[in-house]
């Protein structure tokens, strides 16, 4: 392992279509998005599980069809009349908004803003739209019928790509075999990925040890404890 930099910089997650590594888990979501422009009624979902990478494609989206990314958690309350009028909208976390009869009243009236003004709409959640717990019927009829794009867990592929651009991130120049160890080992989870080079890098300055298989297995036994 040869470190490149000693400086212990913070790595900011890398969210661009250049840093998007195409694999079988994420190549037909991937296409789905791309062609925003023919969207049924100019709506999709797009679910999978945490850690597939809905945040990367969603930011890749918005970059393309200039839109305003929006959390759910903070919908309620929000202008919404404000957010149908920008360019296109996505919605972040969609099913964290099932059983609050407030925030199904709000995400029905940004869709149904968002379809009259023809505004384009990405919503992201962990599940299809039928296993949320929508309460409201005329929300739950909506969301049923966007098209879906589902996202499968990382694959070792995307996996092996996303560490190695992890610790190129950080100035960190590793073995090929260091990154198959980890990917037999950690979860299927790109937030699991970052964790875990984070956790590298910072034991590796603190304790002046070159990143090792024997350090990876220090750190993957103590996430596990």
């Amino acid at each position: 392992m040869t470190r490149q930099l000693a400086f212990d910089l913070p790595a900011r997650p890398a969210l661009g279509r250049e840093d998007l590594f195409v694999s079988p888990a994420n190549a037909l979501a991937l296409a789905a998005l791309e062609g925003w422009r023919n969207w049924p009624q100019g709506k999709m979902v797009l679910s999978g599980p945490h850690g597939a990478g809905k945040t990367h494609l969603a930011h890749v989206w918005a970059a393309e069809a200039n839109a305003v990314l929006v959390d759910s958690g903070a919908l309620p309350g929000a202008d919404i009349t404000a957010l149908s009028r920008e360019p296109a909208l996505v919605l972040e976390d969609a099913d964290r908004l099932a059983g609050e009869p407030e925030a199904e009243a709000a995400l029905f009236h940004l869709h149904n803003l968002l379809a009259e003004r023809k505004r384009p709409f990405l919503v992201t959640a962990s599940a299809p739209p039928r296993d949320w717990g929508l309460e409201l019927a005329d929300i739950r009829s909506r969301m049923l019928a966007a098209p879906l794009a589902r996202l499968d867990a990382p694959d070792d592929a995307l996996l092996s790509a996303v560490l190695v651009k992890l610790f190129a991130d950080r100035q960190i120049a590793v073995q090929p075999a260091l990154v198959q160890f980890l990917v037999a080992r950690m979860d299927r989870d790109l937030g699991t990925a970052r964790a875990i080079v984070a956790a590298l890098d910072s034991r590796s300055l603190a304790e002046r040890r070159p990143i090792t298989r024997q350090l990876a297995g220090e750190i993957i036994e103590d996430r596990a404890a």
